[in-house]
């Protein structure tokens, strides 16, 4: 089937810092129907691909992929002749085609010079083809035109948002982890249908259901003492079902603190959490209190062989609660992030005895 299909050449946006496993992602879903090229910027991912478009939806570790082409033109205007018009007008239509009709009401052109005569006459054209509004902030249809070696590239977004805004997120929270990010912790731990696992701090539950989506578990059990966050997470977890999340998984959450959970010692193979950075959730001096009494606690609650996968922008005051327990636990990986104009880092550790 694949002998039939065209080859796009796309880029996917990444967290930097993620690039290796979305990479990964690529390689394992797309298989041989991919053609990983160089990285344009620390936070891209250029490649080839021959397959079906919609297939590139289910990409879970990126922020979002672009169709890319590039013009042989000097300046961009040379864009609206005839014969450069009908491939830009093309390639709109292939990330169109893919949803549903209205699902793209807006349009947005990112451009250097977006606001000059020539890029404004482009915008006006494309709205013009597609009946979508201008939009200067949040377009559905997301273009953007950059400098190239020998001209300028167009890039088409596939998606009317971010993958990474997950469909499942109809409660969202100040601070909550950016989906893609918290898909890469859950894929660090190694997910297994046996696992018991615990997402300490659960907030709005995104770690819970990235989690999920990868891999059936025994136990999955969120635990926050924020009523709201509590029901932020249910109102989630019911959207996620039977679509991000398998039919009939069940999913405990609980009112209980992180640092004092009431289970029996070895209860989890798997621990999640997004801690507190001490700025819009929590402050340093707080966090100097929960950070060494969360990692007590989730040593107590750790099964041996348990992968635990933390992150947070309080990294010097994560490795100094660390200090005193490691003689339990092997650091396995600290991966260093930026998302949202911070720099948190993920760390991952898998219990020693």
């Amino acid at each position: 089937m694949r002998s039939n299909q065209p080859t796009f050449r796309c880029e996917a946006d990444v967290l930097e810092g993620l690039a290796p496993l979305a990479r990964d992602e690529l390689q394992r879903r797309l298989g041989d129907a991919v053609r990983l090229g160089g990285a344009p910027r620390p936070d891209a991912l250029g490649f080839t691909y021959r397959g079906p478009l919609a297939d590139l939806l289910d990409l879970r570790s990126v922020v979002a992929v672009s169709l890319v082409h590039a013009f042989a033109v000097p300046r961009p205007k040379a864009l609206l002749g005839h014969q450069h018009w009908a491939v830009m007008a093309e390639m709109i239509g292939q990330a169109m085609e893919l949803w549903p009709p209205g699902r793209f009401q807006s349009l947005r052109l990112s451009a250097a010079g977006a606001e000059s005569s020539v890029m404004q006459r482009i915008q006006q054209e494309i709205a013009q083809h597609t009946g979508l509004r201008p939009d200067a902030e949040e377009g559905d249809l997301l273009l953007r035109l950059r400098r190239a070696p020998d001209g300028w590239e167009l890039l088409v977004r596939l998606s009317p948002r971010p993958l990474a805004t997950r469909p499942w997120r109809v409660c969202n929270m100040p601070g909550a982890l950016n989906a893609s990010l918290a898909h890469a912790m859950a894929h660090l731990t190694q997910p297994s249908p046996v696992d018991r696992v615990i997402n300490l701090m659960c907030g709005s539950g995104t770690l819970l259901v990235e989690r999920l989506a990868l891999a059936r578990a025994a136990l999955a059990l969120g635990c926050d003492t924020d009523p709201a966050a509590l029901e932020c997470a249910r109102q989630n977890l019911a959207a996620a079902e039977g679509y991000e999340l398998p039919h009939g998984q069940p999913v405990r959450l609980e009112p209980w603190d992180a640092t004092a959970v009431p289970m029996p010692d070895a209860s989890f193979d798997v621990l999640l959490a997004d801690l507190p950075f001490g700025q819009l959730i929590g402050s340093h001096r707080e966090n100097e209190e929960t950070y060494p009494r969360l990692l007590a606690e989730a040593t107590r609650l750790a099964a041996p062989g348990a992968r635990m996968a933390l992150i947070t922008h309080e990294v010097r005051l994560l490795e100094r609660a660390a200090a005193p327990f490691e003689a339990y636990w092997a650091l396995q990986d600290v991966i260093p992030v930026r998302s949202g104009g911070m720099t948190p880092r993920i760390f991952l550790w898998r219990r020693a005895r």
